[in-house]
């Protein structure tokens, strides 16, 4: 075996170590307590998250000491022992802010879906990479849909359902690799459809449909045959069926307060002590920052405790009141920064398997960014994840590092041999 020295992506190690730093400063703000917090209070969220830290960087070098090929060898049973610590969860989890996705170990509590992320990412760059694997084989695509939906459907039952939609994010790589668009095409028209079945009459939303299916008949098509009349009204029948279940899963699948939060993102609900609440506060320590913010550590709002869970899930409204427009800015050209890099060192990559990760891990961060400041903002409901490497949280924090880390390690013996 022939071997080049190791060459790290030393950009994205910098990166990380950025925004976690970034990340530390604005949790210390959020707990800061004049005359009473100190950094190496070990027993505050600062101090805890210093040591969550420094656990990341020692799991971020053993993994760039690792071999390469243990994370594609192993990668199967690294997914397969993701779900048993997913159904041990049902055995042993504790309830944390109305959700049994934790295990207690000690004082430390471990949440196992945070961790299946990055190995179902694994098991799915493993069997993309395997020889004469197509997207548009039918049976390809059912494994894919398999190992992806098993985890998400554990998560799911958890009651996270936040982590649980994280997973959609494995279409773009699926996409990457051969997918057809019209999957993409799909799943943004019934989301749409969803949203309108909720604001809109049913039967003034299925005229519209009507309308649009004569159009592309009629209208759009220069030679129409029975095959075209066939796929016009097995589209139309399908979107009916849905739009008459919308009632149906809103009121009977999801819990109370997720339709109430998206009851209060469309409109029709303006709960300002209840499901609107939250955002409600964010949206007024963001607007309090204006253009450069109050200043560290001089934030009213969020040290006020108006906005809850202001060191996790709600973090980047801490930036924003204290860094204002200036300092959320930077945030996200720094996480712009590291998306763009992580693409790029995808497309570089020889290894398939390699290749396959890296748009895995981009995906994974992306939708955790996107859900993250659009629920801050009020542009998603709230969902509850974290800002990658950047909110308070020791599972969060290590399960990013070692997802991100065995991409670099990936990445670093691109031009081996093997």
């Amino acid at each position: 075996m022939y071997q080049e020295r190791l060459k790290i992506d030393w950009w994205t190690v910098v990166l990380w170590f950025g925004i976690m730093i970034f990340g530390w400063m604005n949790i210390y703000s959020a707990c800061y307590v004049e005359n009473q917090s100190s950094v190496f209070d070990f027993s505050q969220f600062p101090g805890k998250q210093l040591i969550w830290m420094g656990g990341a960087m020692l799991v971020a070098a053993f993994i760039l000491l690792t071999e390469p090929r243990f994370f594609s060898n192993t990668a199967y049973a690294i997914y397969g022992g993701s779900l048993v610590l997913l159904l041990l969860v049902f055995v042993f989890a504790v309830t944390v802010n109305g959700g049994k996705s934790w295990i207690p170990i000690g004082s430390f509590h471990l949440q196992p879906s945070e961790f299946a992320k990055f190995a179902t990412a694994l098991a799915v760059a493993k069997y993309l990479s395997a020889i004469d694997i197509d997207l548009r084989n039918t049976h390809t695509k059912l494994v894919c849909l398999a190992l992806i939906a098993v985890p998400a459907i554990l998560v799911f039952l958890q009651h996270d359902t936040g982590t649980a939609l994280v997973f959609l994010s494995f279409i773009f790589p699926l996409y990457r690799e051969g997918l057809t668009g019209a999957v993409l095409v799909i799943g943004g028209a019934s989301i749409i459809l969803f949203v309108l079945a909720l604001l809109v009459n049913k039967y003034i939303l299925l005229g519209a449909l009507l309308l649009l299916a004569l159009f592309y008949l009629f209208v759009w098509l220069n030679k129409r045959s029975s095959r075209d009349y066939w796929r016009a009204a097995t589209v139309l029948a399908v979107c009916t069926a849905f739009v008459f279940s919308v009632d149906f899963v809103f009121n009977n699948v999801l819990e109370t307060h997720q339709r109430e939060r998206i009851e209060v993102l469309l409109g029709q609900s303006d709960d300002l002590q209840g499901s609107g609440y939250n955002v409600h506060q964010s949206k007024i320590a963001i607007g309090s920052g204006g253009l450069v913010g109050r200043q560290y550590l001089r934030g009213t709002v969020t040290k006020a405790d108006f906005v809850p869970e202001k060191h996790t899930d709600f973090i980047f409204c801490t930036v924003g009141e204290e860094w204002g427009f200036v300092g959320c800015t930077l945030l996200l050209v720094l996480y712009n920064l590291l998306l763009q890099r992580l693409i790029t060192m995808a497309e570089r990559q020889r290894s398939p398997f390699a290749r396959v990760y890296g748009y895995c891990v981009a995906s994974i961060l992306f939708m955790h960014l996107f859900v993250n400041i659009g629920m801050v903002i009020g542009l998603v409901p709230v969902i509850g994840i974290p800002l990658p490497f950047f909110s308070y949280g020791g599972s969060s924090l290590l399960a990013f590092t070692i997802l991100l880390f065995i991409f670099i390690r990936q990445d670093a013996s691109k031009n081996q041999l093997l």
